[in-house]
Parts: structure tokens; C-alpha cells; sequence
């Protein structure tokens, strides 16, 4: 079972409940594999001693254009549709601009006169770590000054489904485009964080709405409850999206985790609360099979 923990918008604590619910799959016997898959900024590893024993170069097509043989065809350009082709043919100017490139060769289809060189660029890795117990790490990191997030998303996600395991938790990325929707498609379940505040249901909503559409299943975790109004349970509740739990806004859970502890192991009431949390997920699982 796949299990993607998401949120609408950064900050809500997807990294604090994939560290949290790793240690109650863990303890409570299932095979558990944790991945990061944030990888403009992957701090889920950071909670665990680990030891790194793979890196995976990620790389990406990028044409090289020979402008002294280019006859400004407009074909190249044509092709772009994600406009990565400075074209000026009245100025005999063209290259690519490597940002907006897609890596989707349809430049290199469309020249009929060798004037575009097929080549590929770094831009990311995927690591994988194990702790003292052997327990399987992955984590995907996009090259600095690289912007192509999807590629390295999918071969981290890949990478982990290679191994043998009953649980694999994905820390998501943030937000509600394309690295969400490209994490979001290959797992089973998609487990929301969300808060109660205007902004939490806001991008709750449109994370909602994005789910809906891909017609995937979706449980809520509210983080810091009693922090706002309840705006967003009257939402949940009239739409008939479930609560799976909910952590109070603590000043305790806020100093344990700034130290890169797990509450899970400090507190009482997070550990049955993580492992009640792992029990409805398990049982969702069961009435799917």
C-alpha cells in the first residue's frame, strides 16, 4: 500500500506526521519503507540517524541548437509547446532556454537539418540510506538551479517500489500542481494535512478538488486543532470527508520537534494517537482488497 502525506499548502506538518506514522507502522510489525519526495526541499531524513549506501543520477533530455546550421525554419520553435525556443529569424537568434525546457524531444523530431544535437543534463539524484536496522530510506533532491521537480519524482517513487514492503510512506510535495498530482497518482490513499485556519481550508479545498478529479481516495488529518474556528469542519463534515485524526496546537509538540525528536517517542498520547491513525489506514486498506 502506497501512502501519500499531502497538504494544499507548505507548513501544515507533512513532514511531522510522515516521520510520526513511519515509527507506528514500525512498531505495530508492518514492513515500512519512507520516502521523500519533496525534492526542491527534502527534510524528512533529518529526523533519523542514517547511513546513505546509493545515489541515483537523475538526468533529463536538453537539445543542444547549432545555430550555423539552423535555417530558422520556425519548425523547432513550432514544435515547443512549452516555448523554450528564443526564436528572432529576422536577427538569426536561437537557443534554448533551459528553464522552460520540458525534455520532450520534439525539437530534435521536428529539425530536418541536424541543427539540434541530442544531449542530457543532471537534475537530481535519488539517495538511498539505511539505519542500525536496516530500514530503507529514499530521498529524492533536485539539483540546485534545476526546475523539471516531476522526473525526479517519479524515479524516487519508483526506486522505492522496487523493494519488498508492505507500507510505503511519501512525504508529498506541497501545493496542488503537477509534482501533487504526479506523487498523488501512484500511490493508493492520499492522507491530508490540513489545519483549521482560512488559509488551511482554502488549499485544502483545491487539494480536494484536484483529488476528486483523479478519482483517488483521501483521508484528513488536522494539525494544530484549536488553533482557528470551525470553518473547516463544517466544510468536511457537509462534504462527508473524514476526520482520521487530529493533533491539538501545542507549544510541547512545537519544542520536541524543533529539536528533531519524534513525539511519537516522547509523548504518550502522540503514540496512540499515530497508532489509532495507523489502524483506520490499515482498515481502509483491508476494504479495498
Amino acid at each position: 500500500m502506497k501512502i501519500a502525506i499531502a497538504s494544499g499548502k507548505g507548513g501544515t506538518g507533512k513532514t511531522f506526521v510522515s516521520t510520526n506514522l513511519f515509527r507506528a507502522f514500525k512498531d505495530l510489525g508492518y514492513s515500512t519503507l519512507l520516502v521523500d519526495a519533496d525534492v526542491e526541499c527534502p527534510n524528512t531524513l533529518l529526523f533519523f540517524e542514517l547511513k546513505k549506501v546509493d545515489d541515483t543520477i537523475i538526468k533529463e533530455y536538453r537539445p543542444i541548437i547549432h545555430p550555423d546550421k539552423c535555417l530558422y525554419c520556425d519548425l523547432c520553435a513550432d514544435y515547443c509547446e512549452y516555448n523554450a525556443i528564443f526564436y528572432i529569424p529576422e536577427l538569426k537568434q536561437i537557443k534554448l532556454l533551459p528553464n522552460l525546457c520540458h525534455g520532450c524531444k520534439a525539437c530534435s523530431v521536428a529539425c530536418q537539418y541536424g541543427a539540434i544535437e541530442d544531449s542530457d543534463t543532471q537534475i537530481g539524484v535519488v539517495s538511498t540510506f539505511i539505519d542500525k536496522s536496516k530500514n530503507m530510506f529514499f530521498e529524492g533532491r533536485l539539483k540546485e538551479g534545476s526546475v523539471s521537480t516531476v522526473p525526479v519524482i517519479k524515479s524516487t517513487i519508483l526506486q522505492a517500489s522496487k523493494q519488498l514492503s508492505e507500507i510505503i510512506l511519501i512525504d508529498s510535495p506541497p501545493g496542488t500542481s503537477c509534482p501533487f498530482i504526479q506523487t498523488s497518482i501512484r500511490t493508493d490513499f492520499i492522507l491530508l494535512v490540513t489545519e483549521p485556519t482560512p488559509y488551511g481550508l482554502s488549499d485544502l479545498r483545491q487539494a480536494i478538488l484536484t483529488l476528486d478529479t483523479m478519482n483517488k481516495n483521501y483521508g484528513v488529518i488536522i494539525n494544530r486543532a484549536g488553533l482557528g474556528d470551525m470553518s473547516l469542519y463544517d466544510y468536511l463534515s457537509d462534504n462527508n470527508i473524514p476526520i482520521l485524526g487530529e493533533i491539538p496546537f501545542s507549544k510541547e509538540i512545537a519544542r520536541i520537534y524543533t529539536q528533531g525528536n519524534l513525539v511519537y517517542d516522547c509523548m504518550e498520547d502522540m503514540n496512540l494517537l499515530f497508532k489509532e491513525l495507523t489502524k483506520k489506514i490499515i482498515n481502509y486498506g483491508n476494504s479495498l482488497s
